[in-house]
């Protein structure tokens, strides 16, 4: 067993972990043994002197991310056992080794016990992503254990954690290419082809957490007059499209989501004149948009990225949505989405509740949406639950 640095607790402080959740927080902690860099992987003892976990230490409020509950080497074998458990799982779920969809995550941080990593799979190519210190240390021995894994089904591992990592850290880390190198960047979603950009794209390149919500959107296209606002890749736009929409308008304040939107419906539905992206800013376009469509999409990016925007967040959404209620045609649906991880449930469902109230409109849910399930909760971790979303029907 090697020799890792230990984390004592003050007295009390690990009963959530007792709990199994998989974070220390820095005000929890005693004392350290000796200096710890940012990045290592450290024992934590509680104040009995009873060790508790081990995982990977950082600067910053959550000083501890829980690899294991169990005293383990954090060595080859467990990374080829963490990430052969995350296979095992979309393999049993239907979402790898499916012809019509090549496109999945395969890593999803703390729902497959590996927080702070994040690892996409887009036909031949997986983009893995850091988002702390101690996985950006491991992104070596991580991708040779994924090859392993993965065996004929990757050839490449694109490293994408520039903007993910703590800036104070000061990694001057550079996206790039860890194992082998391409420039094809054409996935399948669902039967569905689109270009994914992992050098310049927002995530891992494409929001592989909406496959189900697009799929289902689908099925209540047929004959509408569409509207998919904060497209960025298209997605939603092309399985209207695909659904039978009348129309389908695509809107983005990005001009380089707007090429990419117009790139992936051509690529689906060459010359096809039903679709029209839009580089607009999403308020100013509704605001102009009156009685226009009778589907409207509201995906846009996270409002609050913690927990002291939370409430300019909640006004942003019901602001949103106010527009999109007021403007929807009778007999309308909406689909609304919340990606912010600091907006709970009920939070985003009393921001739209409150929209609803201000427009005056009658609106019934019809479906209420989450991440998929792919993008696994870990049942002591509730905080993954991060996409929350509602299908309302507005007369």
């Amino acid at each position: 067993m090697m020799n890792y640095k230990k984390i004592y607790l003050k007295k009390g402080k690990d009963e959530s972990l007792k709990r199994f959740h998989p974070w220390v927080f820095s005000g929890a902690i005693q004392h350290t043994e000796g200096d710890i860099a940012e990045g290592e992987t450290v024992r934590v003892i509680n104040s009995n002197g009873e060790f508790i976990a081990i995982g990977h230490y950082q600067i910053g409020s959550i000083a501890v991310r829980v690899l294991s509950f169990e005293d383990i080497e954090i060595d080859f074998d467990f990374w080829l056992s963490r990430l052969q458990e995350a296979l095992n799982m979309r393999i049993s779920i239907g979402v790898a080794d499916n012809p019509d969809n090549n496109t999945f995550r395969l890593v999803h941080g703390e729902g497959d016990h590996l927080p702070g990593l994040v690892i996409d799979c887009y036909g031949k190519t997986a983009v893995l992503q850091a988002h702390s210190v101690g996985m950006h240390v491991c992104r070596h021995i991580i991708s040779k254990a994924l090859l392993q894994v993965m065996g004929s089904r990757i050839e490449n591992i694109y490293y994408k954690s520039e903007t993910t990592l703590p800036f104070k850290a000061d990694l001057s880390q550079e996206n790039g290419f860890i194992h082998g190198e391409s420039a094809d960047n054409i996935a399948i979603e669902n039967g569905l082809k689109f270009h994914v950009d992992w050098l310049k794209g927002q995530k891992t390149g494409f929001f592989v957490d909406q496959r189900e919500n697009r799929a289902l959107l689908e099925k209540y296209a047929r004959g509408r007059s569409v509207l998919n606002m904060f497209c960025y890749t298209g997605g939603f736009s092309f399985y209207a499209m695909r659904g039978g929409a009348a129309l389908v308008h695509s809107v983005d304040s990005s001009a380089k989501a707007i090429e990419l939107t117009n790139a992936n419906v051509e690529m689906n539905f060459p010359g096809d004149k039903r679709h029209q992206a839009f580089c607009d800013d999403a308020f100013k376009y509704l605001d102009a948009a009156d009685g226009k469509y009778d589907l409207i999409i509201l995906d846009p990016p996270a409002f609050a990225k913690h927990r002291a925007a939370l409430h300019n967040a909640l006004k942003g959404y019901t602001r949103l949505n106010v527009k999109a209620f007021e403007r929807i045609k009778p007999g309308g649906i909406m689909f609304t989405f919340s990606c912010s991880q600091v907006v709970t449930k009920d939070n985003f469902r009393n921001a739209v509740f409150t929209a609803a109230a201000i427009s005056g409109r009658r609106v019934r849910i019809l479906h209420q949406l989450h991440q998929p399930a792919d993008h696994p909760i870990n049942i002591y971790h509730p905080e993954g639950e991060y996409l929350k979303g509602l299908v309302l029907y507005v007369e």
